[in-house]
Order: C-alpha cells, then structure tokens, then sequence
C-alpha cells in the first residue's frame, strides 16, 4: 500500500512572514529527532530572514529623520509638550520679528488682574493716524467707535492691525499721557519676556513697528507663543480664520465691521495648525510663528526672515513634518 504523502504541520504566520514557531515547526518536519546542528543553522538563518520580512532589523528610528533644508535665515521647532528642542537653525541669532512681537502684545493683555473682555474701548483719531502715517496693517478701526477688548485682540492677531495694538497699549499701560502709558505698556512686555528667562529679545515697539531696538529669535519666539498658549483665550484666538465684530458707534447703533481674516495660512493649508501669527516688514522679511498638533502631539516652532508668504508657510510646514517625525 502506498505510504501517505509526507504533510509538515500547520505554520504560524504574522504579518505575511513566518513566526518564530513556525519556523521551528518547519525545522523539525524537515529534519526529524536527527540532526540538532543542523536544525540550529537553519533556525538562526530562517529566522533572521524572518525578521528582516517583517521589518524588525530593517525599522528606522523616527529620530533618524533628514533635517530639512528652508530658505529662512533662522527657524526653531520644540515639542510644545516638554519644551525639547527638535529643530535648530541659526536659533539664537537676534533679528527683527515684525508683527509676530504682536504674540506678546496680546500675551501681556491677557494676563492683566481682573482682565474684563467684554470692557469698551473708545477709537482715538491718534490711533487711525498712526497706522496711516507707518502705512501698517490694520483692523479698520472707526474713530468714535467703542469696541471690546476682546473684538481688539481678535483685530490685533487676525488681520495684524497696529491700530488695535495701539488701542491695547494705551489702554492697559499706565500714566497721565497717551506717551506714558505706551511707554508703560511696552515694558510690561520686556518684563513678561525677562520672567520667561529670555535674554535675547528686546521690544521697543507694541506691535512690531520698532525703532531699532526690537528683537528676538527663533528660540525666544517660540518660547513667547508656547507661553501665551497656556492661555484658552489666546488659543481660542489665534485658530479662527475668521471673526466679525460689531461695535457701538459715537451715536449708539451697532456697526457690523467687515469681517478679518487671519493671516496665517496655515490654518487651510497644514492639518492640525492651531496658530500662532504672522509677521513682516523691510528688515524683518517674512516671519511666522506655528503651531500644530496631530495624533495628541503638539510642535511649536518660528522661523524668521524667509523670502515670501509662500516661502515662510513652505519652511513651516517642513519643520513640523520634521518635528512630527521625530516624535514618532
């Protein structure tokens, strides 16, 4: 009677690749109770190919990622969980922030005692002046006009307006004179910046606008808006795309202002973004401060001096690739 053909037992498999029993159950079938050496060569060159199939020899760490080249002169990324550093180029080196220095304008307002935002500030003529004379961006403000602290800082981070910047620091400043109380206000914001250990930045300025004494960097930037992040009204802020406020006019009716749009295009372009702010200016060139988070994790990060809208968003969404990968 013919013998029954010869049937190894079944095999385990994970993943499309042999688990280790099974390839000791293949071993076995093949070689019987005979052979022990060379069912121990086998094993170690069967299962090494197995674990090359699945991948366990072959995985590459997630910090084994290639730093990316961007055209900005300085950029910085940092886990916004623990503040670790993920990213450096030129980090450390002081230059101008344009209107990203706005990051601490609203920082400093939001964390005045008894803060009321829904308190009315009136429109000054000196305000409307001011962002004509500089010819900086602005929120349209209307003279006359009373308009809450809130819809001014909505004004301030979204279409970067140096008017609603000047209403805050003449606002929130102290002193007799309108000089004064800018004077105060701007140095509330060098000691929010000395209190977060920040030796490299330096404001003269509440908006970005400076007199050649208004700094930072990438790192101390960062650091700025991982700070002011703490702050839900801060958040809340800096991820709309879009607010439309309605104000009180000299004569008591309401004004439907034409809606701001927030400058940070990364908000429709970068899944995850969750801020912070834009920045330009002849000296500074273009500036962006970033935040993104996805799968529970947050990156944070600045770069300064890039060559265009299109060039600082482009060197944005590299570094937070980069920083996501990273993390793993």
């Amino acid at each position: 009677m013919r013998a029954a053909p010869f049937l190894p037992p079944q095999l385990g498999r994970t993943s499309g690749a042999f688990n280790a029993i099974g390839v000791f159950q293949l071993i076995t079938a093949i070689t019987g109770t005979k052979g022990s050496r060379l069912r121990r060569a086998a094993a170690v060159s069967v299962t090494a190919g197995a674990m090359l199939a699945t991948g366990a020899l072959a995985a590459v760490p997630a910090q084994a990622a290639t730093a990316p080249s961007i055209v900005a002169k300085g950029g910085y990324v940092m886990n916004n969980a623990n503040g670790s550093t993920l990213y450096t180029k030129a980090a450390d080196t002081k230059r101008s922030t344009g209107s990203t220095t706005k990051i601490m304008t609203a920082k400093v307002v939001l964390a005045q005692s008894n803060l009321n935002l829904d308190k009315k500030v009136t429109i000054q003529k000196a305000y409307s002046d001011y962002v004509v004379a500089n010819n900086a961006s602005q929120a349209h403000l209307i003279v006359g006009d009373k308009v809450t602290v809130r819809q001014l800082l909505y004004g301030l981070m979204l279409p970067s307006g140096c008017d609603a910047a000047y209403a805050l620091a003449d606002t929130y400043g102290s002193g007799t004179t309108r000089a004064a109380r800018v004077k105060s206000f701007i140095g509330k914001m060098n000691k929010a910046a000395s209190d977060l250990h920040l030796t490299n930045t330096h404001f003269d300025s509440f908006d970005g606008i400076g007199n050649g004494n208004n700094y930072s960097t990438p790192r101390d930037l960062t650091k700025i808006a991982s700070s002011a992040m703490k702050n839900a009204n801060f958040r809340a802020i800096v991820k709309t795309k879009s607010y439309t406020a309605k104000t009180i006019t000299r004569t008591g009716s309401t004004r439907t202002m034409a809606a701001w749009t927030n400058t940070n295009g990364l908000l429709s372009s970068y899944s995850g973004t969750i801020g912070v702010k834009t920045g330009s200016g002849p000296e500074a060139g273009y500036c962006l401060v970033f935040a993104a988070t996805r799968g529970g994790k947050t990156v944070i990060g600045t770069v300064l001096s890039s060559t265009s809208i299109p060039n600082r968003e482009a060197d944005a969404k590299k570094l937070m690739n980069y920083g996501f990968a990273k993390l793993g």
